[in-house]
């Protein structure tokens, strides 16, 4: 039985320039018919849910729907399915669209985990991504939530923003330490196709910094956050001892998990699965008592281990040895053995995994890895 569960809600007040996932608009009206149809949904899919360890609830931006309509959704996850007694669920919520009363009443309905999109201390940079807050906003964001008595904030950064320079960037390291939170992502900007960030990089328009300051940006967080009392455990995300996204590890150690809402994905079985991400057909589906299913594929054996390596090595702890020899039917050792050599991987302690050079150039040395493996 699954214990984990997603809530895509996909209504954004004004989408960011460099974004890429589902979002839209939001529309107060279709907003809360939205919220009553994954409640709907929710009842289609609790046949598939064991006691549930974790509830993740995405956007999009969650908290530009009414406080009530978001109750009401909390209040049905609750009354539909067991949850662990500590069930981590967590909200999405950006600067500028939870107060204080807003942040204590989805405390109170069980919220316990709040994911703030920061992105930037520097209301220069803010107003370049698109973001609809400013530096005030943001303490006032992390003041309201705290003021909630929730106790594990997470934060999200960016750096390689074009014009910031690497004195902006420990400007905003800084903050983040001086704000304590208990877990903070920090993130790479990546210029996606499609988005008005690509098409301004494509003209011209704006520029990143050089890859060798993006490198140093990366580099700095490490060591700032790791002298801070945060573990690197992810690629990205760093978090105090006892803090790390156990929704999302669940992702990385390729478990199986529920995804509600327009647009969301599902890993069930050994199947992949994706809701139509048209809101309003959505809407229609799941009022006939029927899953929005847009998209359903089985995953291959040799799919299954590419996906197990790829995601295991955005661990820093990496991918234990053995159990890939027991449970795949794959010796990472030998096919490493070069990568090894170029200090890109690593083997102790039973686990192989990406070196601090190896990181930086994940993306590669998973290729060539791949490329050494017989599957």
């Amino acid at each position: 039985m699954i214990q984990y569960l997603y809530i895509h809600i996909p209504f954004c007040a004004r989408k960011c320039i460099y974004c890429d996932f589902f979002s839209i608009p939001y529309d107060e009206g279709l907003a809360l018919g939205y919220i009553t149809t994954v409640v709907q949904e929710l009842d289609l899919r609790k046949e598939a849910a064991g006691e549930l360890k974790t509830v993740y609830i995405g956007g999009g931006t969650p908290t530009t729907v009414p406080t009530l309509s978001l109750i009401r959704l909390i209040k049905k996850i609750k009354d539909s399915f067991a949850l662990s007694p500590d069930v981590e669920i967590t909200i999405e919520a950006n600067p500028g669209t939870i107060d204080q009363k807003k942040a204590r009443a989805l405390s109170d309905a069980g919220v316990n985990r709040f994911s703030v999109g920061v992105q930037s201390f520097n209301d220069y940079e803010l107003k370049l991504l698109g973001r609809i807050h400013s530096f005030e906003d943001v303490i006032k964001t992390i003041a309201a939530v705290r003021y909630a008595d929730v106790g594990n904030v997470s934060i999200d950064l960016m750096y390689g923003i074009p014009g910031q320079t690497m004195d902006g960037w420990r400007h905003n390291v800084e903050m983040a330490v001086e704000l304590s939170p208990e877990h903070i992502s920090a993130y790479e900007l990546t210029p996606e196709k499609g988005t008005p960030l690509y098409e301004a990089m494509s003209r011209g328009e704006l520029e990143k910094p050089p890859e060798e300051v993006i490198l140093e940006m990366y580099y700095h967080a490490i060591d700032r956050f790791g002298e801070s009392g945060y573990r690197h455990y992810e690629i990205s995300n760093f978090g105090k001892p006892g803090f790390e996204c156990r929704h999302n590890l669940n992702y990385w150690n390729r478990g199986q998990y529920i995804g509600l809402g327009a647009g969301a994905h599902s890993f069930i079985g050994d199947r992949r699965m994706r809701n139509t991400d048209d809101v309003k057909r959505y809407i229609e589906i799941v009022k006939t008592d029927s899953l929005a299913i847009d998209e359903s594929v089985e995953i291959s054996c040799e799919e299954a281990i590419r996906e197990s390596i790829l995601l295991g090595l955005r661990r820093t702890e990496g991918l234990n040895i053995r159990g890939c020899r027991e449970d795949l039917g794959i010796d990472l050792e030998p096919a490493a053995r070069e990568l090894i050599a170029k200090r890109l991987l690593e083997s102790s302690g039973g686990y192989l995994r990406l070196t601090r050079e190896g990181i930086v150039v994940s993306n590669t040395v998973i290729t060539e890895l791949f490329q050494k493996l017989t599957l």
